[in-house]
């Protein structure tokens, strides 16, 4: 599973500004890579104030902290650098504010990828592999929410921390699992039938192990942004269901009543479509 989740970090931070959440393509679009207006890091290292490597002031390692943060159910917050420079230092500024603003929701960590102590996280995420710096946010789950390498801002920081509902979502993705999203409350009509295929879905002694059902509140602002993102109207008068494949591919969305035949159909037909690897780097689920 380690293997999977460097592979996983690797990929996303490959792509400049990328969080996790948009990997798959359906949860929206990546911001395009930094322009020549970024600053020359190399030239200005000479002149760049000194960056101390720190853990938010405390003697514990990075992945120590991240572990405690687990616990005490907040999200974790990683600055990660490698050289020091005009760069590092004013993102490292950035990463503060924000943490700063969410300080009751999360933990963070300052910690240099070259530092001895800190060789089980970087080994962990794959993170020397990664564009320098960066920030990695980790749900209290241990879902990746976003990785966001080089060049980033308060917003994007701020943006990665999601609901419940989003992190269990983003968690099965990553643990390589099809995912069944229902957005349903009260007020929605066809709630028990939109529920019906899925449930027999998961029953299947073939897709038991492989599938997470996750229900999602459509009035609930704070997964506003996610519903957004899979394009599902949060006035929706009727239930509806997105099924997800790894890393984050939308095999089909349905209003209304689900049937067990046309979901085992959507997968086949969608993982037929995305050539011999299936959709990720383990396929769209089990064959």
């Amino acid at each position: 599973m380690k293997k999977v989740v460097a592979g996983i970090v690797v990929a996303v931070l490959l792509i400049a500004g990328l969080s996790l959440g948009v990997a798959g393509g359906v949860f929206g679009s990546p911001d395009p890579p930094a322009t020549s207006d970024t600053p020359n890091v190399a030239a200005a290292e000479d002149s760049a104030e000194v960056v101390q490597t720190e853990s938010s002031g405390s003697d514990q390692s990075a992945m120590e902290l991240m572990e405690q943060a687990a616990k005490d159910g907040k999200y974790f917050f990683g600055f990660f650098w490698k050289d020091e420079g005009e760069q590092t230092s004013a993102m490292k500024k950035v990463f503060e504010d924000a943490v700063a603003k969410v300080a009751e929701r999360v933990s963070s960590a300052v910690a240099q990828v070259t530092d001895t102590a800190e060789r089980q996280i970087v080994r962990e995420f794959g993170l020397d592999r990664a564009p320098m710096p960066l920030v990695l946010v980790v749900a209290p789950n241990g879902a990746i929410m976003g990785g966001f390498p080089s060049e980033f801002t308060e917003e994007k920081l701020l943006g990665a921390l999601g609901s419940p509902a989003t992190e269990k979502c983003m968690k099965s993705l990553q643990d390589g699992k099809l995912v069944f999203l229902c957005v349903q409350n009260d007020s929605t009509k066809l709630n028990t039938e939109s529920l019906q295929g899925v449930e027999a879905f998961k029953a299947d002694e073939r897709y038991t192990e492989f599938t997470e059902v996750v229900k999602l509140d459509p009035t609930n602002s704070a997964d506003a942004k996610f519903m957004g993102q899979l394009e599902i109207d949060p006035q929706t008068k009727v239930a509806v269901t997105a099924f997800l494949a790894p890393p984050g591919v939308m095999i089909g969305e349905y209003e209304g009543a689900t049937k067990k035949d046309d979901l085992i159909l959507a997968l086949q037909n969608a993982s037929a479509a995305c050539g011999p690897g299936g959709c990720g780097p383990s396929g769209c689920g089990p064959r």
